[in-house]
């Protein structure tokens, strides 16, 4: 029996969607290039933060399956396209796994499909990239015999409070037609459906909420850059600013950003204002800033052995967090990556804690973990709190015996430093 609904890529965006539509009565399937993904899945174990084990067992038991097999898109009524998009290695748009999934979307193809796409990536890429993918192989035209439309996907790793059925979610067509079955479809598992004019403004719609999250986060950390020089406490300011009840939106500065929106969605809407003659300064200012804050954080890291240890070489420094957003167990684009690098460049001897980092490895080498924290602090010359984990209480940072750099303004004690 075909399934209703089959999800390509059952990654952080893929399987919170399939389980919402498992969860909403739908016959779902999942595609997966990966094995590994697909055999741990089929055995009951998750791979992403905020679905656990429990909640894949009741997918499997409501009549889920992932599989590798392109067949499984026979006779599906929808196909949601949420394979990854990132960066080649010059810093590119890389719609390599978009294009790999149309291709292989147009080889199953039928008359009444509805194809959405929820990759996050440039506007015109449903419409420029994916459409001619799908009618060239296919032999079918997009709004006449199938339904094509483009819906960004909005997941918040560890999010407690919204999830895929209460975040309101952007909804665009092809035509006017096209939108309205893609309505149809997510209104049996959303709570809340904005549709857009067209895809180009559903796509343009993604990628400036999170360029309006990067250029902001950049121009606090700038402030902190310009405090830090000028001896003003930057949380204080922070602080004071977020009392105002209009007019101001809070954010807080770091030792850089990470994930897979942030850092990468802005370059995505660089690259194609750049190839239609349009440049984005503030986007090149925001980069600028924000690529240069993990080594702001590890020249402070060496200014406090100097001190401390008398020199860098041989000194030891302690990691705290090194997932790019607290309490989640994903590293992806974590600028503890690079402040590791940076530390290990100088000949210090570098360490991490992070609750939920089983292994890290920078340049390809794993860094030594310790999961007895207090031990930890005991036992190093400076520990650098990265990421603001639960587990990280206020009191134990302060009473640390070593020097804490504090990135995130939580510790009070007379061994910190804030960043």
């Amino acid at each position: 029996m075909a399934a209703e609904l089959v999800v390509m890529g059952l990654g952080h965006v893929g399987l919170p969607l399939s389980r919402a539509a498992v969860s909403a009565g739908l016959a779902t399937a999942g595609y997966d290039v990966s094995r590994p993904v697909v055999h741990g899945l089929t055995d009951g174990r998750s791979h992403v933060g905020g679905v656990d084990d429990a909640d894949v067992a009741a997918m499997l038991r409501a009549g889920f399956h992932a599989t590798d097999d392109p067949a499984v898109l026979d006779g599906a009524q929808t196909v949601v396209i949420c394979v990854p998009t990132g960066l080649t290695d010059r810093g590119l748009p890389d719609l390599s796994a978009v294009e790999d999934a149309a291709a292989v979307v147009a080889a199953h193809l039928h008359p009444g499909m509805l194809v959405v796409l929820e990759s996050t990536s440039y506007p015109g890429t449903t419409e420029d990239v994916v459409r001619p993918l799908l009618e060239r192989g296919s032999g079918l035209r997009a709004g006449e015999d199938f339904h094509l439309a483009y819906s960004p996907q909005r997941i918040d790793p560890g999010n407690p409070t919204w999830d895929v059925r209460n975040t309101p979610k952007i909804v665009s067509g092809r035509t006017a037609l096209c939108a309205k079955h893609a309505v149809a479809f997510y209104s049996r598992f959303v709570d809340q459906l904005v549709v857009a004019r067209g895809t180009r403004e559903a796509e343009m719609a993604k990628l400036l909420e999170n360029t309006y999250r990067y250029v902001n986060i950049a121009l606090v950390d700038e402030v902190a850059l310009f405090c830090h020089e000028t001896g003003i406490d930057i949380w204080d300011v922070l602080h004071c600013a977020a009392s105002k009840p209009f007019g101001f939106a809070p954010f807080s500065p770091g030792p850089g950003v990470g994930g897979h929106c942030i850092p990468v969605d802005p370059r995505y809407l660089a690259a194609r204002a750049e190839s239609q003659g349009f440049a984005f300064r503030t986007l090149a200012a925001a980069q600028d800033v924000l690529s240069r804050m993990p080594d702001h954080v590890v020249e402070r890291a060496l200014t406090i052995l100097t001190k401390t240890a008398g020199r860098p070489e041989g000194a030891r420094a302690l990691l705290l967090g090194v997932t790019y957003k607290p309490d989640v167990a994903d590293i992806r684009e974590t600028p503890a990556r690079q402040v590791a690098a940076g530390l290990l460049a100088a000949g210090v001897e570098v360490s991490y804690h992070d609750p939920y980092v089983p292994e890290f490895t920078v340049g390809g080498t794993p860094l030594p973990r310790t999961e007895n924290l207090r031990d930890a602090l005991d036992r190093t010359d400076v520990a650098i709190l990265l990421q603001d984990h639960a587990c990280y209480a206020r009191e134990t940072l302060g009473q640390a015996r070593c020097a804490l750099l504090d990135t995130r303004g939580k510790a009070v004690g007379s061994r910190v430093t804030l960043l």
